[in-house]
């Protein structure tokens, strides 16, 4: 195992050392290349802030009027029903809008009831099985200028859905 530790240690100071002998191999600017990609970096950084902004603002207002509250108790007669907790909704709702937030929650999920617990498991899981789909498509498709976005959102959340549910099964059937 120290091998690969080993291996990962020095594997990207490695892979810098290779792409700038291959550059001055080649001959090319290496520091003024890498000057003008820092400088490219750092104006998408800059053109991406809005819509970080308008996410993080929108997910705030979402769970602070208590919104996400209100929905989980519309929802408590089918979970009931399905022998779903409660209590791992608003980590489905949040987990592909902000992974923060989602992290915030899990981290209140494992103090509450314990990483063993039914919930702790299925929190965990749920939180590797899911992505933050709204997040990665606001910077990505924001980066390079996509206006219109509505089938890769809609494939996200499926996918997402999916995780959910797949989570909510294996962990029922592995520790239920």
């Amino acid at each position: 195992m120290s091998v690969i530790s080993n291996i990962s240690l020095l594997f990207i100071p490695m892979f810098v050392l290779v792409v700038l002998s291959v550059a001055t191999f080649k001959k090319l600017p290496t520091y003024d290349l890498f000057v003008e990609g820092g400088k490219e970096g750092l104006s998408m950084a800059i053109s991406l802030l809005p819509y970080l902004l308008g996410m993080l603002v929108s997910v705030s207002i979402f769970r602070s009027s208590g919104a996400l509250d209100a929905f989980v108790q519309l929802l408590q007669p089918l979970l009931t029903f399905l022998h779903v907790p409660s209590e791992i909704i608003p980590l489905a709702l949040t987990r592909p809008i902000s992974g923060t937030a989602a992290l915030a929650i899990t981290s209140d999920l494992l103090k509450t009831f314990g990483p063993d617990s039914f919930i702790g498991r299925l929190a965990s899981t749920m939180q590797g099985s899911t992505d933050t789909t709204f997040y990665i498509i606001t910077i990505y498709f924001g980066s390079v200028g996509i206006k219109k976005m509505g089938d890769a959102l809609k494939v996200g959340l499926l996918a997402d859905l999916i995780g959910i549910i797949t989570a909510i099964i294996v962990v029922s059937i592995l520790f239920g």
